[in-house]
């Protein structure tokens, strides 16, 4: 348990630290006073204070962080501004979150998110700049029999050009699109001789394993596949297409993320695959045997999910104070406290309810639920 321990704590030091660093950078920006920047809950292990006095230290609890804004008592402190010109004098005013323009809020809360995405379109740029992107294009080899492959039309030496809209760069984006894909049915685009043709394929759900070993519901079409001609095109990516490629694989990644949590909220998605902390960790350390280079890709996509899941307009996640500014400017001044608070116990009850689930299929996972 250590060995997958250390590299989550790695992992998620590394992706928070990121995330709060981007509302921390904002805030400065505009001159907002920061007290604290805390890595961690609960009690800290270490900290100093820097120059402008801000805070920084390492807690506990290593599952999330936070940035604390000077003047900040509440979350609601928008709503009652008259005490706030009273209780502090010009100059401190002007370091307060809560008295500077809306854009510039709105910025500080979304710079943690953006610096998410930063954080992986970096990844990737570097990994295919510098170790490069696999663009061998994938054939199908063999089409099982009476599979939903065969039953739709699938052939051997069909060239996959695109899956569910998505063009297929290479071989392992097969597999991945296959995955990720939330449809009933999934559209192949094959060339096949010198026509490109489009065939529907409805996969099977097999409970099988993951390259770590771990139990998942897997979708399976029943082919398998080679290289086109039996040669391997990987090649190391100039500045302009490493940024291109990058760019796009965080797109279809969010994009994907959220078509797959619409579909789970709808009653058409694998609930069971969603996981916590301790499935995250169990994987850190799985994926940490890999190396390096499998580590940091796995903190990319990490990073993007932390990304999302706080632009969801929930209270208590930067989406749901992003969602309170766009009523501010809608209705030409803060929502009234009581309205906040209502909002608040929702977003909670929210937030529980996730973590209960995720933290059930985690102990699932473990063996300790069958």
């Amino acid at each position: 348990m250590i060995s997958y321990l250390i590299p989550f704590i790695i992992l998620i030091l590394i992706v928070v630290f990121v995330h709060e660093y981007g509302h921390y950078y904002f805030a400065k920006r505009y001159g907002v006073g920061v007290t604290d920047f805390s890595i961690g809950f609960g009690k800290e292990i270490f900290g100093w204070n820097d120059k402008s006095g801000t805070r920084w230290k390492i807690c506990w609890i290593p599952l999330g962080g936070y940035v604390k804004f000077f003047g900040d008592r509440n979350v609601f402190s928008q709503a009652d501004q008259e005490k706030l010109l009273k209780k502090y004098n010009e100059s401190d005013q002007k370091k307060l979150f809560v008295l500077k323009p809306l854009y510039q809020r709105v910025l500080i809360v979304f710079g943690g998110p953006l610096a998410n995405f930063i954080l992986a379109l970096l990844i990737f740029f570097f990994t295919y700049t510098f170790v490069g992107k696999d663009f061998t294009p994938a054939v199908i080899n063999e089409v099982q029999k009476d599979s939903p492959a065969m039953i739709g039309g699938l052939k051997q030496d069909d060239i996959i050009l695109e899956i569910d809209g998505s063009k297929v760069q290479s071989i392992m984006d097969v597999s991945k699109y296959i995955t990720m894909s939330s449809s009933e049915i999934i559209d192949f685009k094959v060339k096949r001789s010198y026509e490109e043709i489009i065939l529907k394929v409805k996969p099977n759900i097999v409970l099988s394993e993951d390259n770590l070993g771990n139990k998942i519901n897997k979708r399976m079409v029943g082919i398998k596949l080679g290289a086109y001609n039996n040669e391997i095109n990987h090649v190391k990516l100039g500045p302009a297409k490493a940024i291109f490629f990058a760019g796009y694989e965080v797109y279809y990644v969010s994009i994907s993320s959220l078509k797959y949590i619409g579909n789970m909220i709808l009653g058409k998605a694998d609930t069971s695959q969603l996981g916590g902390p301790i499935r995250i960790a169990k994987i850190s350390g799985q994926v940490a045997e890999f190396g390096i280079l499998a580590f940091i890709s796995m903190m990319a996509y990490i990073s993007i999910s932390l990304g999302l899941i706080n632009l969801f307009p929930i209270p208590m996640l930067d989406g749901g104070h992003l969602m309170f500014y766009a009523f501010e400017k809608l209705l030409g001044r803060p929502l009234s406290q009581k309205t906040q608070e209502g909002f608040f116990r929702i977003g909670m009850f929210l937030l529980l309810t996730l973590m209960f689930f995720t933290t059930f299929n985690d102990l699932k996972d473990l063996g300790l639920f069958s």
